[in-house]
């Protein structure tokens, strides 16, 4: 057979179908249930058109969950295995769905033990869906059939037909890579996904998925009296990343009498945008005050997190941010 499911056959277990089966505590997703899906390496349980109105499934490896009393599946493709699509209504179009299925008959009314690569029919409609699946299968694949398809008149435009609904899963502890949909919740704190852009970190207090490392996003600084946006500069913000905090924005005096004098405290950081022993930098610009010549200047950010000046040999028009970074550890 090339269709293999471990500890499914009540006799005849051979060691390379224990072998070649995914075995192991997979990801869970209840206290008795495995999160069922694909074994990423390569392009497994892959589709491709091979007729008119055939299409093929690559080799693979999936997790096939069952009921809770049942348990998961480990079940592999040995070889490719190639699947006759039924020709479409008359009138409406329909979606079929290939499946990765496994009857056990200790469970089911099938009588059988025996895993199988098969497509699940979809119902012809004005606006079709894809099929429910039976017990203890998984979705790997979406075909839209046409109306009045065929192989007579030309079969499936395999293009647009297939849509891939491979989802993946992995080891217990291990990154869940990226598949279709990720409107999943996570089994346990500490979970982690892969977004395709990134990582992501289940947080079972806050019952959702955060991108990991933590992302604050920009925030805005709220400055102290007398200081805002001069000119036409970046607003002051911070941004935490991590342990990483990075400030960007212009600083500037909003009263024509006002200075950034020494020891001017210019805004206070929140609490968790705070450098750890205090951070210092220095900041020159061309002009001064009084635009007559340049400006130097040092800026001290305290471990309490007052932004505040000191050694100003020329008051500046204003203080930049820009490329400010430190971390909170």
């Amino acid at each position: 057979m090339t269709v293999r499911a471990a500890w499914l056959p009540p006799t005849g277990q051979t060691r390379a179908d224990t072998r070649l089966a995914p075995l192991g505590t997979m990801a869970p997703e209840a206290e008795l249930t495995s999160r069922d899906g694909v074994i990423a390496g390569g392009t497994p349980l892959a589709a491709s058109g091979v007729g008119p109105m055939q299409v093929q499934i690559s080799t693979g490896r999936a997790i096939v969950q069952g009921t809770t009393a049942q348990g998961a599946y480990p079940v592999t493709v040995t070889a490719p295995e190639t699947l006759t699509v039924a020709d479409g209504d008359p009138q409406y179009g329909r979606v079929d769905s290939v499946v990765l299925r496994v009857r056990d008959g200790q469970y089911d009314t099938s009588g059988q033990a025996a895993a199988t690569v098969e497509i699940v029919q979809g119902t012809p409609a004005a606006a079709p869906t894809a099929p429910p699946l039976p017990p203890a299968a998984l979705r790997l694949w979406d075909i839209t059939v046409p109306a009045g398809t065929s192989a007579g008149v030309g079969g499936l435009d395999v293009r647009r037909a297939l849509a891939d609904r491979r989802r993946y899963t992995s080891a217990y502890g291990g990154i869940i890579p990226r598949g279709w949909g990720l409107s999943f919740a996570g089994a346990y704190d500490g979970q982690y996904r892969d977004t395709g852009t990134g990582l992501e970190r289940w947080s079972a207090s806050a019952a959702a998925w955060q991108p990991y490392p933590a992302d604050s996003g920009w925030q805005p600084l709220a400055l102290a009296d007398g200081y805002g946006n001069p000119g036409h500069g970046m607003p002051a913000a911070w941004r935490r990343i991590g342990s990483l905090v990075m400030l960007r924005g212009r600083i500037g005096p909003t009263r024509s009498e006002a200075t950034i004098a020494h020891g001017a405290t210019i805004l206070t950081l929140p609490a968790t945008a705070r450098p750890a022993d205090g951070r210092e930098f220095a900041w020159a610009s061309p002009r001064d005050l009084t635009g007559s010549g340049p400006s130097l200047c040092r800026v001290e950010i305290t471990p309490t997190g007052t932004l505040r000046t000191y050694e100003i040999w020329s008051p500046p028009q204003w203080i930049s941010l820009d490329s400010v970074t430190y971390t909170t550890d």
